[in-house]
């Protein structure tokens, strides 16, 4: 492990990755703590005020503190991306695993099915689940879940395939282990590699697809300080002071670089040629 950190840190990616997504998760546990306003209250006399010692950031078009938003919009955008992601990310591999494992038709039907699927953009396909379930921060998770199951399943059944082969799956076949046993206990455990480097990466992607369905208002609802709904509120506002809109889009900016940063970081580190 103490190896596998030298290496990682060796890089610039990842020694740059992982400081920004250890500083996105401090803001995350720590950001309701040490706000200092209200993210809620309305100030109709404080409106688009700029960066001062009371409001470090300004005010949005309600007089609310900006500052305080971003902080407490944290948990609401990076928390549901990354869960978004994780469930994603168990079903496309119980998907691929077990695709891989089974093999000959189902493998065909199974991959056949991943691809027409994968044919629709990961955009398009969560508004389409959102449209049917309705909009509401749960239903988003769901939705970016469900659209980055197919890419997961596809990923993680090119590397089982390779695993699906060796002495220690085909004992287990041997003994007569189910094939629940066998994919769950001998075969995930062993591609589990690629999967985390994979997931990494689409934590960034699920940020701004969040981002992008509460901007369209299909996640989170007002007065919820969500940073893609505060870019869509701020849009009609921003001839009259342009911190509303710039704020939570470097905050977006800075979360999609720093996880994309630390999943090239662990592939390098990861990689055995290395």
């Amino acid at each position: 492990m103490i190896d596998f950190t030298k290496r990682l840190l060796k890089t610039p990616q990842g020694a740059i990755g992982i400081f920004l997504v250890v500083f996105v998760l401090l803001v995350v546990v720590f950001g309701p703590l040490v706000a200092p306003h209200d993210p809620e209250k309305l100030s109709p006399l404080a409106r688009y005020k700029g960066p001062s010692l009371t409001y470090w950031l300004g005010t949005d078009q309600y007089g609310r503190d900006i500052f305080s938003r971003l902080l407490i919009g944290a948990r609401a955008t990076v928390v549901m991306a990354v869960l978004a992601t994780i469930v994603g990310t168990l079903i496309g591999a119980l998907i691929g695993t077990a695709s891989a494992f089974l093999g000959g038709r189902a493998d065909e039907l199974i991959m056949r099915t991943i691809d027409a699927v994968m044919s629709i953009p990961s955009l398009l396909f969560a508004l389409l689940v959102v449209n049917l379930l309705g909009s509401s921060t749960v239903n988003a998770l769901v939705a970016v879940a469900i659209a980055f199951a197919p890419g997961m399943a596809r990923i993680t059944r090119s590397v089982a395939l390779s695993v699906r082969k060796q002495d220690y799956v085909n004992a287990a076949v041997a003994r007569g282990e189910s094939a629940g046993y066998i994919i769950r206990r001998e075969m995930l455990p062993n591609v589990i590699a690629p999967i985390i480097v994979e997931m990494t990466i689409r934590v960034s992607f699920a940020v701004m697809l969040f981002a992008t369905l509460s901007f369209l208002g299909l996640g989170a609802q007002p007065p919820a300080a969500e940073w893609g709904l505060m870019v869509s509120e701020a849009r009609r506002y921003m001839h009259l002071s342009a911190g509303i809109l710039i704020w939570p889009s470097v905050a977006i900016a800075i979360v999609a670089v720093g996880f994309n940063l630390l999943g090239d970081g662990l592939r390098d580190a990861l990689n055995p040629r290395a």
